[in-house]
């Protein structure tokens, strides 16, 4: 059922995700048919996802304790509201962006630049759309390694049944336009009752500021030898609540490296700008901007910049 685009083979190693071969799903949602909304291309990088079609390609399936996914938007183009059952993590990547949270999603808004960061708590809804001139996209981190569904706000619905589309209980959209039926024994999954929108919680301007990291807010910093760490989610950043993940943005001067490190945890790295090489004992890896790449526990590590601009990448690490 998905409509996929470009599709091109897998990176030449498994634990790497080049930008250029991500493969996009432009019908992972109820909403795929909604004016507006209907060019969002959705990737599922590391986990399932909350994806609704049973079709989406997920790259990496290694449970990590956390889930990675992306969006890519042109334009005028929204992803409805809708709320988590967990914590979702989006960092700029590229493109002007709005932040909107409630039920019509006039509770709160927030406009985010590249480098921005925001953290929508569980159980709250909330909707993006792409307000700059060009096609932007969002590196996002999910809670958990099975994030649950999405539960859409009520007007979700109504515009889908237009457009032939059903979600079942399951989470699995059925298009009725190519003739597809609910599977039987399947229920079709009920509208938001208006008892369920009041269950979830409702933040407001401020309230929602503080789910934000942008690049004026101060942040704790660790400098050493040209290797500069911005903590972001943290328990001593600004956002300190539990994630069951951390996660800064590293910066590496040119031509300096970080100290030798290891961990036991799960780390996945993203390259915001520039070109990144992780050296191990036995490889080496060349990362450009965009890229995805998940590190092997246990095994030294260490990042180098060997060109003329400074790197920019964001660490995420589980806590087990």
């Amino acid at each position: 059922m998905s409509r996929h685009s470009n599709i091109k083979p897998a990176s030449s190693h498994p634990r790497i995700v080049r930008y250029d071969e991500l493969v996009p799903c432009f019908d992972a949602f109820i909403d795929t048919r909604t004016p507006g909304s209907d060019q969002k291309e959705n990737f599922t990088i590391i986990g399932p996802g909350v994806s609704e079609n049973p079709d989406q390609h997920v790259h990496i399936v290694e449970p990590h304790g956390f889930n990675i996914g992306g969006a890519r938007q042109p334009p005028g183009c929204v992803n409805s509201q809708h709320s988590h059952d967990t914590e979702e993590v989006f960092y700029v990547h590229s493109g002007t962006w709005s932040f909107m949270l409630g039920e019509t999603g006039e509770d709160a808004k927030i406009t985010l630049q590249p480098g921005d960061l925001i953290s929508v708590p569980s159980l709250v809804f909330r909707g993006f759309e792409n307000i700059g001139d060009d096609v932007g996209y969002l590196w996002a981190v999910l809670g958990g390694d099975d994030p649950g569904h999405v539960l859409w706000a009520p007007y979700v619905f109504d515009m889908a049944r237009e457009y032939g589309l059903i979600l079942v209980e399951n989470g699995m959209l059925i298009d009725t336009s190519k003739g597809e039926t609910v599977p039987e024994g399947k229920a079709v999954m009920p509208v938001t009752t208006q008892d369920q929108v009041k269950a979830l919680k409702r933040l407001g301007h401020a309230e929602l500021r503080q789910c934000c990291v942008t690049l004026d807010d101060q942040t704790v910093i660790y400098e050493h030898q040209g290797v500069r760490e911005r903590k972001l989610i943290a328990p001593d950043a600004k956002i300190s609540w539990p994630h069951g993940f951390i996660l800064s943005e590293m910066t590496v001067t040119s031509n300096e490296q970080s100290e030798v490190e290891a961990t036991d945890e799960a780390e996945v790295i993203f390259i915001q700008q520039g070109v990144l090489e992780i050296d191990m004992p036995s490889e080496s890896w060349r990362l450009q901007t965009g890229d995805t790449a998940t590190l092997p526990t246990g095994i030294d590590r260490l990042y180098r910049n060997s060109s003329d601009s400074p790197v920019k990448f964001i660490r995420v690490r589980g806590t087990r």
